[in-house]
């Protein structure tokens, strides 16, 4: 047994299995020609790895409060369902052949995405990559978005495993934050977002891609 030892592997789903983060902020630009909403792209940054709720919070507040964000998001959805719904949305690059490897090596395999569980359900089974998964926790599944720990600790409690001999791999900070408080083993693939000083110190190893945290995994196994 080495001192990277792991029972489960927990991945966000934006901007980690699918490119996703992109597809969503291209469908507020979109938006933001239309409608002449200025700083959106800025906006957008801090309203990644959060939930729904919470990008209305933010938007709100940057915005005000008469700005008609729930317009705005059903029509982005719209936008973005015309685009990439029925299996269209991009995957990241090794995604399947981390999964199978990790199938294959007997480790469980969680997701904790703050997106809702019925979009979660339908992209992953549209991606033909929905079996791999033994436990699926979304945004609507917990009261506190990331940055709190909750839905990576539900996560292992729903697997059955002690936090700490899990890894979580994500792309966003306050991904990152969440696994870190939450006592897991923190992988950053960096996407949108560079990782910063903080991100390095809260993650365990920040790499490239899911085909070298495979590799980074198979080390431990």
């Amino acid at each position: 047994m080495t001192t990277r030892d792991f029972d489960a592997v927990v991945f966000d789903m934006d901007g980690v299995i699918f490119d996703s983060e992109r597809a969503i902020m291209d469908c507020w630009k979109e938006l933001a020609n239309k409608y002449n909403i200025s700083n959106v792209e800025e906006n957008f940054y801090k309203c990644i790895g959060v939930t729904v709720a919470k990008t209305k919070e933010i938007m709100l507040e940057a915005y005000g409060e008469d700005f008609p964000y729930d317009e705005y998001d059903v029509e982005a959805n719209q936008i973005f369902h015309d685009k990439y719904s029925g299996g269209r949305l991009p995957m990241k690059e090794g995604i399947k052949e981390i999964l199978s490897f990790l199938k294959n090596s007997g480790k469980k395999i969680a997701l904790a995405s703050s997106t809702r569980k019925a979009k979660v359900e339908a992209q992953l089974r549209d991606a033909n990559i929905l079996e791999y998964f033994d436990v699926l926790i979304c945004g609507d599944m917990v009261k506190r978005s990331k940055p709190a720990p909750d839905i990576y600790l539900k996560a292992c409690e729903e697997l059955g495993v002690e936090p700490e001999r899990a890894y979580a791999i994500e792309d966003s900070y306050n991904g990152i934050r969440s696994a870190n408080a939450g006592k897991l083993r923190p992988i950053m693939v960096p996407d949108i977002l560079p990782a910063d000083d903080e991100m390095k110190e809260k993650a365990e190893k920040v790499l490239d891609s899911l085909i070298d945290v495979k590799d980074y995994l198979a080390e431990a196994i």
